[in-house]
C-alpha cells in the first residue's frame, strides 16, 4: 500500500516508531494507547505523534512539561496558543451565557465580528457568512459562485488542499483525500500551480510558467465552458508565492468569462504573510475564505467575505449551519483580531519573516541538502533535495531532520515529502526564531554527515 506524503509526515514509518520509543513517557504512553484504541486510524493523525499537556504562546508542551516551539499549529495560533485576551473574551461570553444562538436570531458578538472583518478587509468585501469550519466555508464559497454565475464547473490547482467536504476535496488537488471515494464532484478541473522552483515543462522563467498556466486556463474556459469560479490560495501552503501579475491575469480571465475568483486564506489570513490578508500582496478576490485563526486558536470557526453585489441569494441557503452565528466563537475571533492589532503582529510577522528568509538563504549556501527557500512573512518553506541540480526530493532526509528537531525542541510539519514548513505564532521573537533556525540547521548538518534518525 502506497502512503501519500502530500499533506505531511506519515505515521507508519520506522522513524515514527523510533520516535515513540525514545520520547513517549510512561504517562504519555497510557494516553497514547487509549487514543490509538478508541479513535479511527487514519493517515497523518491516528496513531498520534505525542501527547500534549497544554499549549501557550509559541509553544506546545508534552506530558513531561517539555516545551516545543510549534512551527505548524494547524494554522490556528497566529495570536499565540491560548492568548490571554482570547481566553478572557471566551470566559466573559460564557459568564454572560451569550454562546449558542439558534438560527433566525443573532447576537452582539457575531455582529461585532462581521463588522470588524469588513473594516479590516480590502475595499469591496462587504458581506460576511460564518460556518463551523474551513471545509464548510469552502463549500459556501463555491455554492455562492455557482448560484451567482448560473454555472457549475470549477478550476483549481493540483497539490492544493481546501478541506474534506465533498466539493472541498473535489477542488483540492491531492490524491490522499480523493482516492477510493469513487466519482467526485463533476466539473472540478485542475491546472498546475505556478511553482517557479519546480515545473513539469522545464521552463526557467516565472513569466513563461505563468504564461503556460494561463494558456491552460484559457483553454478550459473556452473549450469546457460553464466555469463558475477559479479557487486557489493566493500563496500556497507549501509555500509558493506566485507573481502578482499571475493573479491579476487570472482575475481578468475570470471576469472576462463571467466567473468569480475565490481565495482560500484559511491558513494565510490574519497577518501570516506580513499583511493582514495575503490577497493584499496581489489582488482582491470576489470571495475571500477565512478560518483556523478566526476561532482565536481556541474554538473552530470560519467564514467568507464577498461583495455587496453578490448579496442576491435571499431565495437560497448556502450555509444554514447550526453554529453560523455562535456568540462564543465570534467573541474569540474578535478578541484574536484585536490582539493582533494591539500587539502589531502583522508588522512583526513581516519583520521577523524578512530576518528568517535572509538567515535561511545564508544557510542554503552552507548546506548541500537545501535546494530552495520560499515564502513570505512567517509563512516559509525549506525544500530539501538530494542534489541541487537534479532537485531530487530528499524525503528520507527531511523525515530524519523533523524527528531530530523535535528532540531539540522545535516542531514543524513536512509537506510533499521534503518541504519543511515554518509557520510559527506571530508572537515569536527574533531571538526565539534564530534559536529555532539554529536547531534546524544543526539537524540538517547531522543528516548531511550521514547521521539518520
Amino acid at each position: 500500500m502506497e502512503l501519500s506524503r502530500e499533506q505531511g509526515d506519515i505515521n507508519l514509518t520506522d522513524s515514527r516508531s523510533s520516535y515513540w520509543a525514545r520520547n513517549l513517557s510512561e504517562q504519555a504512553r497510557v494516553i497514547f494507547e487509549e487514543d490509538s484504541k478508541y479513535f479511527l486510524h487514519q493517515s497523518l493523525s491516528t496513531p498520534v505523534l505525542n501527547v500534549l499537556s497544554k499549549a501557550e504562546g509559541i509553544h506546545i508542551y508534552d506530558m513531561e512539561g517539555r516545551p516545543y516551539i510549534d512551527m505548524h499549529g494547524n494554522g490556528v495560533h497566529n495570536a499565540g496558543f491560548n492568548n490571554d485576551e482570547v481566553i478572557e473574551a471566551v470566559i466573559s461570553a460564557l459568564r454572560e451565557k451569550n454562546t449558542f444562538t439558534p438560527r433566525r436570531y443573532t447576537n452582539e458578538h457575531a455582529v461585532a465580528l462581521a463588522k470588524k472583518l469588513v473594516e479590516i478587509s480590502p475595499e469591496g468585501l462587504d458581506r460576511v457568512l460564518f460556518a463551523p469550519g474551513g471545509s464548510e466555508a469552502i463549500e459556501m464559497a463555491i455554492m455562492l459562485a455557482k448560484q451567482v454565475t448560473g454555472k457549475w464547473k470549477t478550476i483549481s490547482f493540483w497539490d492544493s488542499y481546501h478541506g474534506n467536504g465533498f466539493q472541498a476535496s473535489s477542488v483540492g488537488g491531492e490524491h490522499l483525500f480523493k482516492a477510493g471515494n469513487g466519482p467526485m464532484m463533476p466539473g472540478a478541473l485542475h491546472v498546475e500551480f505556478p511553482n517557479y522552483y519546480r515545473n513539469p515543462w522545464g521552463l526557467s522563467s516565472p513569466e513563461a510558467i505563468d504564461n503556460e498556466i494561463i494558456r491552460q486556463m484559457e483553454l478550459l474556459f473556452e473549450k469546457e465552458g460553464e466555469i463558475a469560479c477559479v479557487i486557489g490560495e493566493p500563496i500556497s501552503a507549501t509555500p509558493i508565492v506566485p507573481s502578482s501579475q499571475f493573479w491579476e491575469r487570472v482575475k481578468t480571465l475570470c471576469h472576462k468569462h463571467g466567473a468569480l475568483l475565490i481565495f482560500d486564506e484559511i491558513i494565510e489570513g490574519f497577518g501570516r504573510t506580513g499583511r493582514m490578508f495575503a490577497c493584499e500582496h496581489s489582488v482582491t478576490p470576489d470571495v475571500l475564505v477565512l478560518g483556523k485563526s478566526l476561532g482565536g486558536g481556541v474554538l473552530p470557526f470560519a467564514g467568507i467575505l464577498t461583495h455587496e453585489k453578490y448579496n442576491v441569494l435571499q431565495h437560497r441557503s448556502i450555509g444554514h449551519f447550526t453554529h453560523e452565528k455562535n456568540g462564543l466563537c465570534a467573541a474569540a475571533g474578535l478578541a484574536m483580531i484585536e490582539s493582533i492589532e494591539r500587539s502589531e503582529l502583522v508588522a512583526q510577522a513581516e519583520r521577523i519573516g524578512r530576518f528568517t528568509l535572509d538567515w535561511l538563504e545564508a544557510m542554503r549556501c552552507r548546506r548541500k541538502l537545501v535546494g530552495h527557500i520560499g515564502g513570505v512573512g512567517l509563512h516559509i518553506g525549506i525544500e530539501l533535495v538530494k542534489d541541487q541540480v537534479t532537485k531530487e526530493k530528499a524525503i528520507r532526509e527531511a523525515e530524519a531532520v523533523m524527528y531530530m528537531a523535535m528532540e531539540r525542541g522545535v516542531a514543524f510539519k513536512i509537506i510533499e515529502g521534503n518541504v519543511i514548513t515554518l509557520r510559527p505564532s506571530l508572537v515569536i521573537t527574533e531571538v526565539q526564531m534564530q534559536w529555532a533556525l539554529e536547531q534546524i540547521e544543526h539537524c540538517i548538518a547531522q543528516v548531511e554527515e550521514g547521521h539518520y534518525y
